[in-house]
């Protein structure tokens, strides 16, 4: 099936076309629900209750951009929302002087999973700045509506992000040498 067949599917409510769409696009929603939590069971939940929206929603898809993208969206938008509900989304600041880190380049060495478990060990408003501008490529403007902070402060959450990030990278690489 097409992208096109499988849109006109969900719109008619077509069973098959839910199962294909699920079956295309679970591995990557999950991934993407997993970069805002920690725990798997909580990304598997945000990510159903996203394909739930998207089958709900399919009507409102104008297919103007992706329709991977689309959905991408509603799963941000979906992992952001239980973030506000089950961790405080308020932008934790550290107390002490952060230090910038120089070049770290442990991250060409760090396989997916140890990025995944150090940006878990941030704090949620870290974790979810980064995650938005990062590597879902949110300008710090959309990021501050989503969030309901200002411009100013998605900029200082992703330079502190960075920071604690490569500080952590430091740590791991003087552990393993």
């Amino acid at each position: 099936m097409t992208e096109a067949e499988l849109i006109q599917g969900l719109n008619k409510g077509e069973a098959k076309a839910h199962k294909t769409v699920y079956e295309k696009y679970a591995g990557v929603m999950l991934g993407i629900c997993l970069r805002y939590l920690k725990n798997q069971l909580d990304a598997e939940e945000v990510m159903l209750t996203g394909f739930v929206k998207v089958f709900q929603h399919i009507s409102q898809f104008e297919s103007k951009g992706s329709f991977e993208g689309w959905m991408k969206r509603i799963m941000v938008n979906e992992a952001l929302g239980f973030l506000r509900k089950k961790e405080p989304l308020h932008l934790a600041i550290e107390k002490d002087i952060l230090q910038v880190a120089t070049e770290a380049n442990a991250e060409q060495d760090l396989a997916a999973e140890d990025l995944l478990r150090l940006l878990h060990e941030l704090p949620a408003g870290y974790r979810a700045v980064f995650n938005l501008y990062a590597i879902e490529g949110y300008s710090h403007k959309e990021i501050g509506d989503l969030l309901n902070i200002s411009e100013g402060t998605s900029k200082s959450q992703l330079s502190k992000a960075r920071a604690l990030l490569q500080r952590r990278l430091q740590n791991k690489e003087s552990i393993t040498l």
